[in-house]
């Protein structure tokens, strides 16, 4: 066995072996902000955004400005599937340039934010109903990074993610995402990274107006939002054929509940970059509180 393998296994032993009062340090370890922290979906889009200067990046930056400084944040990637739920426990998580086809620019970006063990401790303490991993081979997905680089280009606050069980149904992940509600009061910034509307398949690129489907959904999402009506957006399915185009699979929509699951009563949400790209890629982004 290779030596560097062989140590890092015996470290994990280790660790394991030290039991679940070393493994998880208390939440009251962790005071309580003077105010609790939004929560975001962002509409990621192309990963060019995190090099090029358009209408999306330019709002990321200006939120990214607008917010308190985190004391973490958690980002819940489309780009991270799982069976089963983990949560990235690595003290210096590597940027994954996981996408193909693209200017080397975009692969030499590298984001070199510290990781959040301690924080990913408390998740997997926090999360009750739902058996949470610590993973110690993930690193930060482009879902996350090239958002992340233009709302905190320092790259100074510690990030971390959790993973989407593929297993899951919608109301899983929408259940799961209510228990991380205390992370918003002991400074985490949550974030949701995907897309409302993301079909790949029905990209047009000498078009960018969005399809009659994809732009009909966009705003009837919208509206159930507006209205708090968060059961007709987890069971979206129901809305038929525009559903069906609009989210051929779910792994860019899930990101979404999370956020939404995180709303608390009387807290507003306001939404920004409200547009459809080359057909079918909604950049539709909101912000709860």
């Amino acid at each position: 066995m290779d030596r560097r393998l062989f140590v890092k296994n015996i470290g994990l032993t280790a660790l394991a072996m030290s039991g679940t009062h070393e493994l998880l340090k208390g939440l009251a370890e962790f005071p309580e902000q003077g105010e609790i922290l939004p929560a975001l979906f962002i509409g990621h889009g192309s990963p060019m955004n995190a090099i090029e200067n358009n209408e999306f990046s330019s709002n990321w930056a200006a939120i990214g400005k607008q917010l308190p400084k985190p004391k973490a944040i958690l980002c819940v990637s489309a780009h991270w599937e799982t069976k089963g739920t983990r949560v990235t426990a690595v003290a210096s998580p590597k940027t994954i340039h996981d996408f193909g086809g693209f200017p080397q620019a975009l692969f030499d970006m590298q984001y070199p934010a510290p990781g959040a063990p301690d924080y990913a401790k408390m998740t997997i303490e926090e999360v009750k109903k739902v058996h949470v991993e610590p993973d110690y081979e993930w690193g930060l997905d482009h879902g996350s990074w090239s958002v992340l680089c233009r709302m905190f280009p320092l790259a100074n606050v510690p990030v971390f993610q959790l993973s989407l069980d593929y297993t899951k149904p919608p109301q899983y992940h929408y259940d799961l995402a209510k228990e991380l509600q205390a992370l918003r009061k002991k400074g985490v910034l949550i974030i949701g990274s995907g897309n409302i509307v993301h079909n790949l398949r029905l990209i047009r690129f000498d078009n960018p107006a969005a399809f009659d489907w994809a732009q009909e959904f966009d705003l009837k999402i919208k509206l159930l939002i507006t209205s708090g009506s968060h059961d007709s957006i987890i069971h979206y399915e129901k809305m038929g054929t525009m559903a069906n185009l609009s989210v051929p699979s779910n792994e860019h929509y899930l990101p979404l509940l999370y956020i939404l699951a995180l709303q608390q009563k009387n807290e507003s949400v306001t939404f920004f970059n409200e547009k459809t790209m080359m057909g079918s890629i909604s950049m539709r982004s909101l912000k709860v509180g």
